[in-house]
Formats: C-alpha cells, structure tokens, sequence
C-alpha cells in the first residue's frame, strides 16, 4: 500500500484544477484603459463635462428661484403690506374724521364728510386687496373676518349719531362714542395685526430673495478649479504651455462664477436697501401718522364728551408722548428722523416735529378754553377754518409725513425693482457660458487626445 498525503480542502463547486476567477472583461479593460494617457485624459474631461453640466443646472435653478422670488416682494409681499398699512391708516382717519366732524352740532363741514367717505372707500379697497393675498386659515384670515364684520356695524354707529346730532339730541354723543369704541377696541387692533404679519411677510421673503447661491457658486468654482488642473496636468504631460479650448473653457468657469456673485450680490444689495431705506422707514412713518390720527380723535372726542372726556384726555397725552417724546424731542418722529434715508425725508420729518409741537401748544389752548367754560371758542380752535386751529396745524402734520411715507415707498419700489434687474438675462448668461465652458473643455481635450491615437 502505497502512503497518502494529506487532503486539501476544495470548495464546493470548483474543482482543485480550477483556476483563479479573474475579473470581468470590462472592468480589466476599463483599469488598463485608464492606466494610459488618453484614458487619463478622457476621465478628466468627463469629470470636467459632470461638474460643468451640473454646476450650470444647479445656477440656472438658483437664478430662476431667486428672480421669482423678487418679483414676489414687489409684486404680492410688497403691494400686501402696502394695503394693509392703507387699511390701518383709513380706519384710523375714519375714526378722527367722524369725531371733529361730529363737533359741528349737525352742520358738519363737506370737506370733512367727504373725507370720512373717502376713508370707508379707502378701507374698503385695501381690505378686498388684503383679503385675497392672505391664506385661509391663517390669523390674517381671522383679522380680515373681524373688521369684515363690523366694519358695516361701525358705520351704522356714525350714521345713527349723525342723525341724533343733526337732531340736537345729546344720544348722538353716546353713539358716536360707542363707535370710537368700537374702532379703537376691535378694528384698529385687528388692522394693526394685518399689517404687523404684511410687514413680517415682507422681510421673510425679501431675506428669502437676498440669499447667496452658494452651491451653485460652489460647484462652478470646482469646475474652474478641474479646468485649471487639466491645464496644469496636460503642460506637465506634453510641455505645451497653452490650450485654446481649455483657456476658453476657463474664461467661460470664471465668467460664470463672476456673474453669479456678482448678480447676487447686486440683488442683495438693492434688496437691503428697500428695507433700510424703503419699507423700514415707511413703517416708522406709518407708525407715527397712525398715532398722531389717533391723537386728533382723542382731541375731538374729549369736546365731544362734554366735561366726561378725561379718559380721551390721558390718550391723547399718551400718544402725544409716544410721538414726541416727554420732552417733545423724543418719539417716534426723532427716530424718524434719526433714520431718514435722504435730505427729502428728514426735511419732511423736521416740518412734522415742528407742526407737532404747534399743534401741543394749540392743544393746550383749546383745553384752557374748554376748562374756562368757553366751549364754542374751544371748538372753533379745533375744528374751525382758521390757519392757527388745531385741525390746520394736524393737517400739515399729516400732509408732511403722507408725503414722507409716499417719497419712501418709491424709493422701496425701486430698489426692488433694480433687484429684478440685476438678475435679469442672468439664466440665459449661464445657459451660454456653462455651453462655452464644456465645448472649450471638449475641443481642447479632444485634440490632445487625438494624438494618442
């Protein structure tokens, strides 16, 4: 009997003659492909084409986003915030307009009727504006639902009054008190609320628009930096120091990277100074046109109360104050026009600082001629046809920060507008150079590796 030697294991389904399995065909030609120059240089260029194709795509996406998104602020953000500050101005008008009206013992001035229609109009308008841009089942919804409702109840309030004062009968004044209430408790704040998350809409979606493309930017400085290796691999593999196809590929990557950080940038900047120089400073404005409004009423309502107005007394110190300040140099028209973007606004801002404090002093002589028992000179101080009357004096007040409000809310219209410009023909810029930079990569490469073959 012969010796046998150990056994050696064979795994299940080969057999102990059975060679090493070798790798697929097209992988082993695809590593030796790529170990050669012209494979090299065929994976450089398509690393080249991926970055270029999806840099372009990702940047004509941004573009496009971006530019739909300043519309969005000019056109629904922006006019949504226009309205609901018109709507808060209107009723608040409404509201001052009735009552210096109601002091004329029946005989009310057209130009003051007039104006309170107007007003109504005016409310109107911007709530059918506002009601249509706001969603369903936001708080915005709820708020346009409120004065929806008793709008209507308030203008029966002043008309009811209307006649009792026509009348003489003294139930007007509890009346037109109620309907003071009424703006003052329920739709004054529900406007306010409007226009509080306008104003916010409007900042969410201009910081939205003013956003960096970074990774677009990103992708098309990584194709530039792949065309610049190229370059530098194909000098040092064939000592030829320039490439056409690959300069001009270059030239279109860093085209393509200049004109997206510079529309951007540009975009950001008109942008900023919408807010800055725009809507920021129009919603100060507003702020202290609503409450010098609010004042005037108090103003006429403590007349109309008759020896019972002390609480519309103490408001209308109280927005005073909130407009000047303590000392009558402080307020919201000292922030005003501490923020006054240019010469037009602070000069307007510096006549409303200057009628207010005619205005205070006229105040305080209507009050000293009410406490005295003078109550008919009191009231031709208020709402008489005078130039030194406290309704003259509010006037110019108002005119002056209408005219502020107005000169800034252009001024946010434009620098809008120059957004949308600078990002204007920017998708169809990078259509083309993202095309310049992948056929100069193409060619360029193209001739090299030609020469291989």
């Amino acid at each position: 009997m012969g010796s046998h030697g150990s056994a050696v294991a064979v795994p299940p389904g080969r057999s102990a003659a059975s060679p090493r399995p070798r790798p697929p065909d097209r992988w082993r030609r695809l590593s030796t492909f790529l170990r050669r120059t012209p494979g090299r240089l065929t994976a450089m260029l398509s690393g080249v084409v991926v970055l270029g194709l999806l840099a372009g795509a990702v940047a004509l996406a941004g573009v496009r986003q971006r530019a739909e998104l300043v519309r969005d602020v000019t056109a629904r953000s922006g006019e949504l915030a226009v309205a609901a500050q018109r709507l808060y101005r209107a009723l608040s008008d409404a509201d001052a307009t009735a009552a210096s009206a109601f002091l004329s013992n029946g005989l009310e001035p057209p130009a003051l009727r007039e104006r309170y229609q107007r007003d109504l109009a005016d409310a109107a308008s911007a709530l059918t504006v506002v009601s249509s841009a706001v969603p369903d089942d936001s708080r915005g919804a709820a708020a346009v639902g409120r004065i929806t409702a008793r709008l209507p109840v308030y203008a029966g309030l002043v008309e009811t009054a209307r006649t009792y004062n026509r009348q003489g009968l003294p139930l007007g004044v509890a009346y037109l008190q109620e309907a003071s209430g009424l703006m003052r408790d329920e739709l004054l704040p529900a406007a306010q609320e409007l226009y509080a998350g306008a104003s916010t809409e409007l900042d969410e979606a201009r910081d939205r628009a003013a956003g960096f493309p970074w990774v677009a930017v990103l992708l098309a400085l990584l194709t530039l930096a792949g065309v610049v290796l190229t370059q530098i691999h194909l000098t040092r593999r064939t000592n030829r120091l320039l490439n056409v196809g690959l300069l001009v590929a270059t030239g279109g990557a860093l085209l393509l990277v200049g004109w997206l950080t510079g529309s951007a940038l540009v975009a950001a900047g008109n942008l900023r100074d919408s807010r800055d120089s725009g809507s920021a400073q129009v919603n100060l404005l507003a702020e202290a046109r609503i409450a010098g409004l609010q004042a005037r009423a108090d103003e006429a309502l403590t007349l109309v109360a008759r020896g019972n107005g002390v609480a519309f007394e103490e408001n209308h110190a109280a927005m005073m104050e909130r407009l000047t300040g303590a000392d009558g140099s402080g307020g919201l028209l000292a922030r005003a026009r501490l923020a006054a973007p240019d010469d037009t606004t602070r000069q307007a801002v510096e006549t409303a600082i200057a009628r207010s404090r005619e205005w205070s002093a006229a105040h305080r002589t209507v009050r000293t001629l009410d406490e005295s028992g003078e109550y008919a000179e009191a009231v031709a101080a208020t709402v008489g046809t005078g130039e030194q009357t406290t309704a003259a004096i509010f006037n110019q007040f108002d005119e002056a920060l209408a005219f502020a409000i107005d000169h800034n809310g252009k001024r946010f219209e434009r620098e809008a507008t120059g957004a949308g410009r600078a990002l204007t023909g920017v998708d169809i810029g990078i259509v083309g150079l993202t095309l310049v930079l992948l056929v100069g990569a193409a060619v360029g490469m193209q001739q090299r590796i030609a020469e291989y073959r």
